[in-house]
């Protein structure tokens, strides 16, 4: 499947296509307009050895304007301003278990354009088999899986920049190096009760 944006496909007509497959997704005009403008990728913002404090300013803006709290920022800027790490990875994840919110749809849309405009690269887990551990879709993995390539399509609609994206499904990952995942799975299940973990999850 090819999931690279449609060539000459304007992003007002990539989210009009998401409203097509859920009404409930349709942005007003403002919405429409940010994602156009989420999705524009700005060159000088890329970490190059010309990139000056005021290009690293705008990249750290452009990522604090993502969450409500960032808990180091200073780490945040070390990142940014190191140079063996030209590309920081970013990473984001979700259970397919059903049609995609609004916030799920744009908003994903917005910020994982933010952080491609701040020079990042994206990796977005995609939890198949978790989603069938939680008994989504009925447990059916086949459902679960075709569930995962509709959101990934809407996000391609919404005009979310898939240049710049990496999506990993679990099932696949896990199966490349089941050795070290397993191993690691008993090893903490050993060290730890139920209580502990629970404690964790909260």
């Amino acid at each position: 499947m090819d999931l690279s944006p449609a060539p000459g496909a304007s992003t007002a007509a990539e989210v009009a296509a998401a409203a097509s497959v859920d009404p409930s997704l349709a942005p007003d005009a403002s919405t429409a307009a940010e994602v156009a403008a989420a999705a524009s990728v700005d060159p000088s913002l890329a970490p190059d050895a010309s990139s000056s404090a005021k290009a690293e300013d705008e990249r750290f803006a452009l990522l604090m304007s993502i969450g409500e709290e960032c808990i180091q920022t200073d780490e945040l800027r070390l990142l940014l301003q190191n140079k063996e790490k030209a590309f920081p990875i970013c990473y984001d994840g979700f259970e397919p278990s059903g049609r995609m919110h609004i916030a799920q749809g744009i908003v994903k849309t917005i910020n994982v354009n933010k952080m491609i405009r701040a020079g990042c690269k994206v990796k977005i887990w995609i939890a198949d088999w978790f989603a069938q551990l939680n008994n989504k879709m009925g447990g059916d993995l086949e459902k679960i899986q075709t569930v995962g390539r509709y959101m990934i399509e809407i996000w391609k609609a919404a005009g979310m920049d898939l240049d710049g994206v990496e999506f990993l499904w679990s099932s696949e990952e896990i199966n490349k190096r089941a050795d070290e995942y397993w191993t690691l799975v008993m090893d903490i299940a050993r060290r730890n009760k139920v209580k502990r973990i629970t404690r964790y999850a909260i």
